[in-house]
């Protein structure tokens, strides 16, 4: 701790609303943003920056938020996010409308194609042990599962790997002119994407993405926004959380021989042991919400208007809520995890995560033996808004 009793990552710049409590940004919390969001919990549970507004870090306060849209809206872009960025009444018309697209008998359909993508990347990975496997595995899973499920093309595959750095580094370095640009190129790909399927007519595939220029809300077509804003939410999330998602589950069986031999004797045990590897490190660290009204969270007062960070990396560690939080307890009951949220927001596509991990979890058991962390190359954390590892080398144990 600091000579002046601050904790080492608390901010000086001055604000012209509340006083700042924390950096996130700062070196400290970005070296292991866990560790970090674990101390705020316990000593600052509810924090303001003036880079993510008030942050909330304890399972009850994130709860609050979630069990009341009214007080805490997601209205919180003037760009438009369907259904992701609406309130009611306006996002249960459109929640209703794609719920379906996430029906289990819709969802099993793809389960062999997720096989297939996860075997070969798999036996790539068996015949390449020295690749960054976040690179060269989890991120190419990520890509080509999401094409696989919207019925696009592979020649997309390469386009999207490369947005995702390109993206990466214009919001690590918080440069908004960068940002817009990879944001219209991501864009881009969805509405080529519309005026194929446009121009064959009847011919156009049988996919997802056909099926939304199809779909009818109140009677009428979807606009090309409203589709592109629903692309969108459904792969951007997707590519960043599943990439996370396989990067911390390679990292942390690496350092648990036992879990991979259990895993290995009794495969009914994967669901389990995923959500709980993902509640120790969440692969999606926060959300973010605007206060309609003034109102009390915690200790502190928020104002009408202000900006709210929920930090389900941190809440889904709350001591009050897990026994042993910090532990890795597979057996433990799971209905409180956070993992996929909670509340009217909580993810349509939580059934399609699960089976996507579970399949990639399984094959990779099946076609690798025991594996360690690489002993000459030290795991890179991931940095804010990201979570996991921005790279990862394994080794045969």
């Amino acid at each position: 701790m600091a000579t002046d009793n601050r904790k080492p990552y608390q901010t000086d710049r001055p604000s012209p609303g509340p006083a700042h409590d924390w950096d996130p940004r700062s070196p400290q919390v970005q070296q292991n943003q866990i560790r970090a969001y674990d101390q705020m919990r316990e000593e600052c549970p509810v924090a303001h920056s003036d880079y993510l507004g008030w942050s909330l870090f304890r399972h009850q306060d994130v709860l609050q938020v979630l069990g009341d849209h009214e007080t805490f809206s997601n209205v919180v872009s003037r760009h438009p996010s369907v259904p992701n960025g609406m309130d009611p009444p306006e996002h249960t018309l459109y929640r209703a409308m794609i719920e379906p697209y996430f029906a289990p008998e819709r969802i099993d359909a793809f389960e062999p194609v997720f096989r297939q993508i996860a075997r070969e990347l798999v036996d790539y990975l068996g015949t390449n042990p020295s690749c960054d496997v976040i690179r060269d595995f989890a991120e190419p899973y990520a890509v080509r599962i999401q094409c696989g499920f919207l019925g696009w093309s592979q020649s997309l595959h390469a386009h999207l790997l490369r947005w995702i750095y390109r993206n990466r580094a214009a919001t690590l370095a918080r440069d908004t002119d960068a940002m817009a640009t990879v944001a219209l190129e991501f864009d881009g790909y969805i509405r080529s994407q519309l005026e194929l399927r446009e121009r064959a007519g009847t011919a156009a595939s049988d996919d997802l993405t056909t099926c939304l220029l199809r779909q009818t809300v109140e009677g009428r077509r979807l606009n090309h926004s409203e589709i592109v804003s629903i692309l969108r939410n459904w792969t951007v999330g997707e590519l960043g959380t599943i990439a996370a998602s396989v990067g911390i589950i390679l990292h942390f069986l690496a350092g648990r021989l036992d879990t991979q031999t259990l895993l290995r004797r009794d495969r009914n045990q994967i669901p389990q042991v995923i959500d709980e590897i993902l509640r120790l490190r969440g692969p999606l660290i926060s959300n973010r919400r605007v206060a309609t009204r003034q109102v009390n969270v915690g200790e502190r007062t928020l104002g009408a208007g202000e900006r709210i960070t929920v930090m389900w990396a941190a809440a889904n560690r709350d001591g009050e809520i897990f026994a042993e939080a910090d532990q890795f307890r597979p057996e433990r009951d799971q209905s409180h995890n956070l993992l996929y949220g909670a509340g009217i927001h909580v993810c349509p596509g939580a059934q399609l995560a699960r089976m996507q991990l579970n399949v990639v979890l399984d094959e990779l058991l099946s076609g690798l033996g025991p594996f360690a962390l690489h002993p000459g190359a030290d795991p890179v954390h991931a940095i804010y808004p990201a979570s996991g590892f921005s790279s990862l080398f394994l080794a045969p144990a």
